[in-house]
């Protein structure tokens, strides 16, 4: 093998926009050597050591700095170097020699072995610094990947993929910057694995604007926040974006999680020790439905996109969760959402992204229990979410939003006791390409401020809230009722206005059939015009 040029290290903090395209042309590097979820797992993994590595060494050049300028001795600053309390104290991880990157990149072309044994080589040192980081860091036990060293993984490709993150910096910025910088670069990243995994992508990944919708309306600024089928950790990161944006203290909220993938998991792990959040993911992963590994557990909020129309579930009909109806086998989406709000607190709520068939469907009993669920006044709003948000599948999907307290007083001014919201807002969101639509900063923020003044909270900074036909109304439960219970926004909120153009009806009427007769009259000329083309062409 030619030896490799070692990339220098750069100097220069990178930025996000430096770092995306770059990052993902590193994992273009193992694509076709190796499937889609494997791959993703070798680049996101190295990303992470890369900066643990980087935040470590920031952390150490600091100590020695300041140290040296009070006139310590060296064998004092060594001793303080050594120290795992000055890194972690300062929520930085600590990383053993043999796991920081300068190491691993001097020894990128394999490391002699004693004993006769053949060279390490980079997978295999790779693999043995993510045991040492976990090894040396309980809270990160079980969660990042050991994939480096097998035999599907080109090493040769591996080697060249280091090079080009050794050029990589996500430190020089003060350390909450450089865990926005990562933060912002692995979302990035999870975000182009699920479009190139495609519908399997839709395993560990919601759109960041759907788990937005969720976020602003509930507003979570305090408390227990759970996710029971929590993919990559999404509906965590979006919650400390909100904490961040409005200022409040993200330790003012605990997080908690069950994912049922192992690979998902150890993601999610990853992803929530990558911006600081301590969640509670459970030891390991786990079915929610077989054993629910938070049984004790009670929530201030919940978020959650599960998925849809599950067939094979783990079902017991004798199971307390069921206190409104058993869950048909054919479909877990009522199990999902009985399990959801037999773990709120008397003054919780929760949303939930859905399949749209759940707002109407009566089959295996599933009108019956939505029926009860409106009778116990649990459903707060119900939101119809335009198509194409999610690439991968093409089902039009909804969210829920429960509460087991509407009255005036629980989060808002207004009592809104034996009423449900209905938002219709299927015209909202704009195309990003041909095959993904995008909600923007103004539509979520128009579907979460009529919320916010339908309950009359603070934040809809004295919006009065009023139906407005085709997107928005107050349904009492005696509505609900005379429409069998069902759920969809499109039966309630009507058709949008139309303004008055000025036009007098008759006159209207009159323009139109002129119109109409004309086309008419255009098209059987162009049906001749193209059948003496046939003809000639006979």
């Amino acid at each position: 093998m030619p030896p490799r040029k070692k990339a220098a290290e750069s100097t220069a903090p990178s930025t996000a926009q430096e770092l995306k395209p770059m990052l993902w042309k590193a994992a273009d590097k193992l694509r076709g050597s190796m499937d889609a979820a494997q791959y993703k797992d070798v680049v996101l993994g190295l990303v992470f050591l890369k900066y643990v590595s980087d935040a470590f060494i920031e952390r150490r050049e600091a100590i020695n700095e300041e140290l040296t300028a009070s006139g310590m001795s060296e064998e004092q600053i060594t001793d303080f170097l050594d120290d795992t309390n000055e890194y972690t104290g300062y929520g930085v991880f600590w990383v053993p020699f043999t796991a920081r990157w300068k190491y691993l990149a001097d020894n990128a072309k394999g490391l002699p072995a004693a004993g006769g044994r053949a060279p390490k080589n980079i997978g295999e040192l790779i693999d043995a610094a993510m045991d040492a980081i976990m090894t040396s860091n309980p809270s990160l036990a079980g969660t990042l990947p050991k994939i480096f060293n097998r035999d599907n993984v080109d090493q040769r490709r591996l080697g060249e993929l280091l090079d080009l993150l050794n050029s990589a910096r996500f430190t020089g910025q003060g350390a909450g910057r450089a865990r926005d910088l990562l933060g912002e670069v692995y979302e990035y990243f999870l975000e182009k694995f699920a479009r190139a995994e495609g519908k399997r992508g839709g395993e560990f990944y919601t759109p960041s604007g759907v788990v937005r919708v969720l976020v602003e309306v509930l507003e979570p600024t305090s408390g227990r926040v759970y996710d029971p089928c929590c993919g990559s950790g999404g509906m965590f990161v979006q919650t400390e974006k909100f904490l961040d944006a409005h200022h409040e203290d993200r330790t003012a909220i605990s997080v908690y999680g069950q994912e049922l993938n192992e690979r998902t998991w150890r993601m999610a792990k990853m992803n929530l020790a990558i911006h600081g959040l301590n969640a509670n993911l459970a030891p390991r992963w786990g079915d929610t439905f077989a054993r629910d590994q938070h049984p004790e557990l009670q929530a201030d909020f919940i978020m959650a996109n599960p998925p849809f129309n599950i067939k094979d579930w783990a079902r017991n009909e004798a199971d307390p969760r069921w206190k409104y109806g058993v869950p048909p086998a054919g479909n877990a989406n009522y199990a999902w959402i009985q399990h959801i709000i037999s773990k709120l607190t008397p003054g919780g709520s929760a949303g939930v992204v859905m399949a749209n068939g759940s707002m109407s469907s009566n089959s295996g009993g599933e009108g019956e229990i939505r029926a009860r669920l409106i009778e116990a006044d649990l459903v707060s709003c119900m939101v119809a979410l335009p198509t194409q948000l999610f690439r991968s599948t093409g089902i039009p999907v909804c969210t829920w939003f429960f509460a087991k307290d509407k009255s005036a007083g629980a989060g808002g001014s207004v009592d809104r006791r034996q009423q449900v919201l209905f938002i219709d807002a299927r015209n909202l969101g704009h195309m990003v390409d041909r095959a993904e639509r995008a909600l923007s900063d103004d539509d979520i923020g128009k579907i979460a401020g009529t919320f916010h003044a339908w309950r009359g909270h603070s934040s809809a900074a004295g919006q009065e809230y009023e139906d407005v036909p085709g997107f928005c109304y107050s349904a009492s439960l005696q509505d609900i009722k005379d429409a069998g219970y069902a759920l969809t926004p499109g039966r309630y909120v009507g058709a949008a206005e139309v303004e008055d153009d000025g036009e007098p009806i008759e006159e209207k009427l009159h323009r139109l059939k002129k119109e109409l007769l004309e086309q008419f009259d255009e098209s059987e000329r162009l049906a001749v015009v193209v059948r003496e083309q046939l003809g000639r062409v006979s």
